[in-house]
């Protein structure tokens, strides 16, 4: 009995300190979160987090191809400052960029405007813009090739048949890039069109219905309740295609495919000129120095969008 008693007696204060470290459902809560993120955090750190940090360090080496290092300082920097190709580069980017991403945001919002009804024949014209996004690059990149080729290409024949002359769409330097944008602008814009029919589908109809009550018409309402609404997802668009534009994969694969940087250096962007630096010539570390001032502009960029915008935020006075 004794013994019961004395076992009973060291038991309860064992059993009243387990329930003190008893979690709150709060706190269970943000355990399982962090468990759920866990993954892909730990995923963006090892593939994403550690290459640009990497990169960072490499811009003040110089590495051969063969796995040698030396340390240069800020030698690759200022190499960077007296590089001419590179000055192009960053005009060409900033070219690049002024033309695709209003281009971007105009034709997604148009589309999604022309298509937001649901019904059959919308949803075949959505899927039909969006189909140039699950084609590869590489095969648009050889297609927009073939017809825009000198003379036999079919977009030279169309134009000859109408009497006037052909054109070297890819080969004149005052036409390669604009032709570059154009097709950018074709494979992505189903993309976009997708983003800013989620957000005119999240306006109220209720909105629209008072305002023709009240005797505003289309563009009146466009205006007013339309584009005012869509602020977050103007705010989207406009940080995700600019982002798109320094570095997106059509950044450098159709001009690898359709032009090589040419002609004369007229489509040669900056992360196309950042790989011929790596991959062509082994300036890896001259490489990664630029691939860390692109991540600065970028960040800047982003910053810049926030300050301007205020993230998309809605706004009431």
């Amino acid at each position: 009995m004794a013994n019961a008693l004395r076992s009973n007696s060291v038991a309860m204060p064992a059993a009243r300190k387990a329930a003190g470290f008893r979690l709150s459902s709060r706190q269970r809560e943000w355990i399982a979160g962090y468990l759920f993120v866990a993954p892909d955090a730990i995923g963006l750190l090892i593939f994403v987090g550690a290459p640009m940090l990497l990169s960072l360090s490499l811009g003040f080496f110089s590495v051969s191809g063969f796995g040698e290092y030396s340390f240069v300082g800020l030698a690759n920097y200022r190499r960077m400052l007296g590089d001419p190709l590179f000055w192009q580069s960053l005009k060409v980017t900033v070219f690049y960029v002024v033309m695709l991403v209003p281009a971007l945001y105009v034709c997604g919002l148009g589309l999604a405007l022309l298509i937001q009804a649901d019904t059959r024949f919308n949803g075949f014209v959505r899927t039909l813009l969006f189909m140039p996004q699950t084609v590869s690059l590489v095969v648009v990149g050889l297609v927009w090739q073939v017809l825009l080729i000198d003379k036999i290409g079919l977009l030279n024949r169309l134009i000859s048949a109408l009497g006037v002359g052909g054109f070297s769409w890819l080969g004149d330097p005052r036409l390669a890039l604009i032709m570059v944008v154009v097709i950018s602008v074709w494979f992505l814009m189903g993309f976009y069109m997708l983003i800013f029919l989620g957000g005119l589908q999240d306006i109220p109809r209720e909105y629209y219905e008072a305002a023709k009550i009240d005797g505003a018409g289309p563009v009146a309402s466009f205006y007013r309740i339309t584009l005012p609404l869509l602020r977050p997802t103007s705010f989207f668009v406009l940080l995700v295609s600019t982002v798109t534009a320094v570095c997106g994969s059509q950044t450098f694969d159709l001009v690898y495919i359709m032009t090589r940087g040419g002609p004369a250096n007229t489509t040669s962007l900056a992360i196309f000129y950042v790989y011929q630096q790596a991959f062509l010539f082994n300036e890896y570390g001259y490489a990664a120095a630029m691939a860390s001032v692109l991540v600065v502009v970028l960040m800047l960029i982003t910053v810049l969008l926030f300050m301007l915008t205020r993230g998309g935020r809605f706004t009431y006075d």
